[in-house]
């Protein structure tokens, strides 16, 4: 079912925080309610941003340095967060630990060590919901090639996937049963990524109707073929990108990293833990295992589906 931006759910996602820091956020969110007088939104705002951290990276309050922080916003850079969400984050965590000391707790976050973020003189590499999920419902359906194009541009944003992953999949990689599909990263690094309702929905039909018709006589388990019934390129997926996008009328420039970067901020944005979007992004860091070892593939399933507005 797609989840547009005004239905998005509210509620505040668990954490697991040790009873100090969770002691300290409550107080911090009390002083911005209370004594700084905050609309709300700004409060929830700033709940999430200090949240999302403290879970990144749960310590004793003053086991946190400067070099945490600065970790934490460059990973966050990585996964294609635009510049004014990294501020916001960095000026949100100023305040908190600001106002730790103020109360007398010891912490030693220099934030002089942790770089300023200068807003991009650029568009960012990124479309906003609203954009993207606009240009993807727009897309034409007169067709079979039209229609394949559909499938493959959803999946891309739906799953967060480098081109050559998407080009990679196979039938046989889509699980329908757990809603999640088997890609194959950098590496050779394999993962699961889970997909909603409407992309479920869009890749039965494609399987059942169209991909045979491109297929012709052919044998081949490659999920998307051409027009000859061959696996597509590269060069052949970027230049159905860039007609797709000059139909549609987008001036910005959009190459397929947008859609990963757009369903990583989208996932960001909308509350999920940053080590859960790495996972499903398959980033090759020196974290990438740990992770894995505790994050659990049903819980990444039902937070996929909480917060991505395809799900």
């Amino acid at each position: 079912m797609s989840t547009s931006p005004k239905n998005r759910p509210t509620t505040k996602p668990q954490t697991n925080l040790n009873p100090k820091l969770t002691s300290l956020l409550n107080g911090f969110v009390f002083h911005l309610k209370v004594e700084k007088g905050l609309a709300e939104n700004s409060v929830e705002s700033y709940w999430r941003d200090i949240r999302d951290f403290l879970d990144w990276e749960s310590l004793e309050p003053d086991q946190y340095r400067a070099e945490h922080v600065s970790k934490y916003l460059f990973e966050l850079t990585e996964t294609g967060l635009n510049s004014s969400s990294l501020a916001r984050k960095r000026v949100a965590l100023k305040q908190f630990f600001g106002w730790i000391q103020e109360n007398e707790e010891r912490v030693d976050v220099d934030f002089e060590q942790v770089p300023k973020i200068k807003p991009s003189k650029h568009l960012p590499d990124v479309l906003d919901v609203d954009t993207m999920l606009g240009f993807l419902d727009g897309l034409p359906l007169e067709n079979t090639l039209q229609i394949r194009n559909k499938v493959m541009l959803e999946t891309l944003y739906g799953c967060g996937l480098r081109v050559s992953e998407l080009l990679g999949l196979t039938i046989h990689d889509l699980n329908f049963s757990d809603q999640a599909a088997l890609v194959r990263g950098k590496g050779s690094k394999q993962r699961f990524v889970p997909f909603g309702n409407n992309l479920e929905q869009l890749l039965k039909e494609y399987i059942a109707q169209i991909r045979p018709a491109l297929m012709k006589f052919k044998s081949t388990d490659v999920l998307f073929l051409n027009n000859r019934g061959d696996k597509l390129s590269r060069m052949g997926f970027w230049k159905i990108l860039r007609q797709a996008t000059l139909e549609a009328g987008i001036k910005q420039e959009i190459t397929p990293h947008t859609f990963r970067h757009s369903f990583a901020t989208h996932l960001l944005e909308g509350g999920v833990n940053l080590r859960i979007v790495q996972v499903l992004l398959g980033h090759a860091s020196l974290n990438t295992t740990q992770i894995y070892s505790h994050v659990d593939i049903s819980h990444l399933i039902d937070t996929y589906k909480m917060y991505h507005p395809r799900s």
